[in-house]
């Protein structure tokens, strides 16, 4: 068998509304034979189903290329659907054959298409400072059957649309945050099952979210614009050809509607007594309504939906109903989440109901909301009366394990609450177990805080007065995140805000979007360019070129890599040293100074140290986009940064002159240190770790690394001791105390029940989850290789380590799933099981083997199929195999002893 399938476009499967002028095709090939790999494909486009017209034609390319093909000269129309095929041939010539026909749909690719006006409601009916959200809408008429409907939408606000009285889509929160000065997006709805020949209706909500509502700690609002707006196109395609357009204008008809309030933080307020029934539908009397208002507003800064929507991904059931000790009536869902609760109940009208929502129990067990700081997250509904009623909320999301109810009457039915978990709705890729329960579930956290945190933009934390898109936060995590889900577009979205939001000097701001400002107060500096979060410029779409073989970020995202990387060189007191400026530091800690959140290992060496990492990757970026001239001038400033560190942070002995596990962890990780200040530095990280008593001080710059450093140079057996221990300060000392998501602290909750903090303690924020990372790449030991990224290449080499008995790990790569899983035998004996997909190949290290020792699926490895080289070296035996499924067994000797310590 020899197919091709899995065809996307733009990572997606069949997408509409996109405005990318030069779409990129994947596809995947199966196979049931190993060592499988193309050596041609072919791709035609045409605009209809049986590609009677076909309008582009690679002809047949000699290549095994099979991820981001650029349809280079295809001149694309606006609100066209373009179908396309593939077909491949391996290297006998076997043609695949093209079993499969998918698309892709154009938006609206010029800005001089949108005929619709910004409409909102006239302020006579809503001032600016009211917080009741409009409701806007609009009947018309279709005259002859209809082919095809696509409405085109976006709001200054959030909005969700209805028509003919259903909701339109299954997006949620759009249009999205983006830097709403620069950048604003728009989405496209597929809607001909929904208009109808007759009279139709069509109606929006509208709410503040990130444009208007409140942002950040210190009570801000209004901080893009004080009025939420519509704009919308409805065109209609009917059977005869006709195209009819209905636009947001002044003929549309606005009213106040039942959600009295609505902010992101402080949850939502529904009076059911003022809903409208039919408001969305053809026939209602709007005569009660009153004009909507046209307002002047960019159309310029539109683009087309970049990430996947915020959608529904599952819904979660009470695990308990508690009476704490102080009366209140709290249900636990078993799981910090983010999302929002439905609900039902039945009363009388006018009664008001309230819920809560909270991540913990305090140490006596009562509702705990301190550490939501300014947030209320509180949903108040009053009832109409009559029927059984459900609600549930639209433009607010809660972070909370625990809701406390108030109002409801009692006995409370589990029943009648759900949790609904909202996020960006980014396909999952990649997962990991193995032998320790405990470890399993930190791998869960992992995920989980993923989840909570990755709603449209990388946020720190969900429920606090904060939830933003700390740039820090996100550099640290995002290679952990790129196994568990496909990312690629939610970072390419984000990081076109970044560089959006890049100052003139190239500055990189705190957070993305900047709704910080730009000038410093109160002491606090302005809020740009800390080295490790402004380095998210760089780091980040790097590691999406990594993980998805994605060249085309690296060349959009350059100029902004670049500017970052000339900012910092302006920086210090020489191009060679970052010496100057504010920085996070080390943040978190556990060597800071009381009452300081930052680290004791000294700005100047974490800000050199990334300086000098992002100057190597911008190097490499440049010479992949054929920048060789910056390649040059870049290798050369790496290598003059790399003697300055020296010179300056490196004693003549080779010691290095800051003594704390993140100075070691970072020289070691970014390869500031070779020879024998390279052996000083892993000693004495060994000997600090030791010191502390197998613990780590590391905070959120020296924890991403900190075992990523210990296998890399011969200490596995401290990576595995510092994984698995379960005391104050670890990862599963969280566990331990009941934590579902990674904590901000490694102490948030103490040993003795007691909080570290009130004022910044947040119970899922991902960034001690990069730990993930080396589970996947070290323990499972699935890794891609640099020269063939996107794991077209793929280095598989598990170091197993005592307190393990077996792992295993999968990953849904662009051209398939790459797997591995080992397991040790009580004699030492390994048994090793390794999945390679078809157009790939890979490097299999086997740790502590002997080429004669090796079986492969009960064979010696000469007659294995799909080897073609094996090598015996110090670590045991490396393999190059193409694709295929192989069980290696073999018994390493001394393997008790060899196995902890590689």
């Amino acid at each position: 068998m020899f197919t091709v399938t899995g065809l996307c476009c733009e990572y997606k499967q069949n997408p509409i509304g996109i405005d990318v002028r030069k779409p990129r095709i994947s596809w995947r090939i199966e196979s049931d034979e190993r060592a499988v790999v193309q050596s041609a494909y072919r791709i035609e486009v045409a605009v209809d189903r049986e590609f009677g017209e076909i309008v582009w034609d690679s002809g047949q390319v000699a290549s095994d290329e099979s991820v981001h093909i650029e349809l280079d000269g295809l001149q694309l129309e606006s609100r066209t659907r373009y179908y396309f095929r593939v077909e491949a041939w391996n290297g006998n010539g076997e043609s695949s054959g093209r079993p499969e026909t998918a698309y892709w749909e154009t938006g609206l690719l010029g800005n001089a298409e949108w005929q619709a006006q910004w409409i909102g409601a006239p302020l006579s009916l809503l001032p600016v400072d009211a917080e009741q959200s409009p409701l806007l809408r609009r009947s018309f008429e279709i005259e002859g059957a209809v082919r095809s409907a696509r409405i085109y939408a976006t709001a200054l606000g959030l909005y969700e649309l209805e028509l003919n009285g259903v909701r339109v889509g299954d997006s949620y929160f759009t249009p999205g945050w983006t830097s709403y000065s620069h950048r604003l997006q728009y989405q496209t709805y597929d809607v001909t099952g929904l208009v109808r020949e007759g009279g139709n209706a069509v109606g929006a909500w509208l709410g503040n979210g990130w444009y208007k509502g409140y942002l950040a700690w210190s009570g801000r609002k209004n901080i893009y614009g004080d009025r939420t707006a519509l704009l919308l196109q409805l065109h209609v395609t009917l059977e005869d050809g006709r195209e009819l357009a209905v636009v947001s204008d002044g003929s549309w008809k606005a009213s106040a509607g039942p959600i009295l309030m609505s902010e992101l933080y402080h949850g939502e307020t529904y009076d059911a007594r003022l809903e409208q029934a039919g408001w969305s539908e053809p026939g209602f009397d709007d005569g009660g309504w009153e004009p909507a208002e046209t307002i002047g507003h960019s159309k310029g800064i539109l683009v087309a939906q970049e990430n996947e929507p915020v959608r529904r991904i599952e819904e979660i059931r009470p695990v308990e109903l508690i009476t704490t000790p102080s009366g209140e009536t709290v249900i636990d869902m078993g799981q910090n989440m983010v999302g929002w609760i439905r609900f039902s109940l039945q009363g009388e009208a006018g009664r008001q109901v309230r819920i809560l929502h909270a991540e913990v129990l305090d140490q006596e067990g009562n509702f705990y909301i301190e550490n939501l700081r300014g947030a209320k997250q509180t949903v108040t509904y009053t009832l109409k009366g009559g029927e059984k009623e459900t609600f549930e909320p639209r433009f607010s999301f809660q972070g909370f394990r625990y809701i406390k109810l108030e109002g409801f009457t009692q006995p409370v039915n589990l029943d009648d609450f759900t949790g609904v978990v909202l996020h960006s709705d980014m396909k999952p890729t990649g997962d990991f177990r193995c032998s320790d329960p405990l470890v399993n579930q930190l791998q869960h956290n992992i995920l989980w805080g993923l989840k909570g945190n990755f709603l449209d933009v990388p946020t720190d934390c969900p429920q606090r007065d904060e939830r933003l898109g700390w740039t820090g936060d996100a550099q640290m995590f995002i290679r952990t995140a790129s196994y568990l889900t496909n990312v690629a577009p939610f970072f390419t979205k984000w990081l076109r805000d970044l560089a959006a939001d890049q100052n003139a000097e190239g500055g990189v701001p705190f957070v993305v979007p900047n709704v910080l400002g730009t000038e410093g107060k109160d002491n606090f500096p302005p809020p740009f360019s800390s080295s490790a979060w402004g380095d998210a410029a760089v780091i980040c779409p790097w590691t999406i070129y990594l993980c998805y073989g994605d060249k085309r970020i690296l060349e959009e995202q350059y100029d902004s890599m670049k500017a970052w990387v000339e900012y910092i060189r302006r920086q210090g007191d020489n191009e060679y040293l970052w010496n100057t400026g504010f920085h996070f530091g080390d943040w978190l800690a556990l060597d800071s100074k009381p009452d300081s959140y930052l680290g004791a290992t000294d700005n100047d060496y974490v800000s050199t140290a990334f300086y000098a990492c992002s100057v190597s990757l911008l190097q490499k970026s440049a010479a992949i986009i054929g920048r060789e001239d910056d390649a040059k001038e870049y290798a050369d400033l790496h290598g003059r940064i790399v003697q300055a560190f020296t010179e300056e942070f490196v004693t003549p002995s080779g010691r290095l002159s800051v003594p704390t596990q993140t100075a070691q962890i970072l020289a070691l990780m970014f390869g500031l240190v070779e020879g024998a200040a390279k052996e000083r530095a892993v000693a004495k990280l060994m000997k600090l770790l030791e010191e502390n008593k197998i613990h780590l001080t590391t905070g959120f710059v020296g924890t991403p690394y900190l075992n990523h450093v210990l296998s890399g140079n011969g200490q596995n057996d401290m990576a595995y001791k510092l994984l698995l221990r379960q005391d104050y300060p670890s990862w599963l000392y969280q566990i331990t105390k009941g934590a579902t998501t990674i904590w901000e602290h490694w102490d948030g909750i103490r040993e003795d029940g007691s909080f570290w903090s009130k004022d910044m303690n947040s119970f899922n924020h991902y960034a001690y989850g990069a730990i993930g990372d080396w589970l996947y790449r070290s323990v499972a030991g699935i890794d891609t290789d640099e020269n063939r990224p996107g794991y077209k290449g793929m280095t598989i080499r598990p170091r197993p380590g005592e307190g393990l008995a077996w792992a295993e790990g999968t990953l849904d790569t662009m051209y398939g799933t790459v797997a591995c899983r080992w397991e040790r035998g009580q004699d030492g004996s390994m048994d090793v099981q390794v999945t390679i997909p078809p157009n790939t190949t890979a490097v299999i290290e086997l740790p502590h083997a002997s080429v004669e020792a090796v079986v492969e699926s009960g064979a010696g490895l000469a007659e294995a199929a799909g080897i073609s080289c094996v090598r015996a070296t110090e670590r045991g035996v490396r393999l190059t195999v193409g694709s295929g499924t192989y069980r290696f067994a073999y018994a390493p000797a001394g393997a008790k002893e060899q196995l902890s310590s590689h």
